[in-house]
């Protein structure tokens, strides 16, 4: 749980470096919890400029002609894109707080943020380790064996048993 305000959101992120497979499990994750019936938002830090528009797309030549925001919608659903210029990226709980109701946050990046996260390791890449440093970190979840863990390890390739921790975590 995490507050934001006056309100509780039970948030888990998935941190982890490059090519450690954080968007796979993110993805395996959300389709595990929508079979539960849990109703699932996402937020993803990129550490780049990034773009979700489109060179053709209307929304593009609104943003490239100067809209400083522009918002598309249809009767399925809609999205708001604001070009930052000098303000500075906006705080994580501002992000919290633009989202709509639901049951779980999942968080891919936000490495360093104070939100519970698990941690992904995989077999092969030679990254630092999060969570001997980092008390937001709860579990980690690793392709192979960890001895002397100082969280819980879950396995990888058991999705339902990490969902089962996230949601057992209250």
């Amino acid at each position: 749980m995490f507050c934001l305000g006056s309100e509780t959101l039970k948030i888990v992120g998935v941190a982890g470096f490059k090519n450690a497979g954080k968007t796979t499990l993110v993805v395996e994750l959300i389709k595990e919890l929508r079979q539960r019936g849990v109703r699932v938002a996402t937020i993803k830090h990129a550490h780049h400029d990034f773009d979700i528009d489109h060179p053709g797309k209307d929304s593009y030549q609104h943003r490239a002609a100067g809209a400083e925001e522009v918002i598309v919608a249809s009767s399925r659903r809609w999205a708001q894109i604001r070009e930052l210029g000098t303000e500075d990226e906006p705080p994580f709980d501002a992000l919290l707080a633009r989202l709509g109701e639901v049951d779980l946050v999942l968080v891919e990046g936000y490495k360093h943020g104070t939100h519970p996260k698990l941690e992904l390791r995989r077999a092969g890449y030679d990254h630092s380790e999060l969570a001997n440093d980092d008390p937001a970190i709860v579990a980690i979840v690793a392709d192979y064996a960890i001895a002397d863990a100082p969280v819980p390890v879950l396995p990888r390739d058991n999705v339902p048993a990490i969902v089962d921790f996230v949601l057992q975590r209250g």
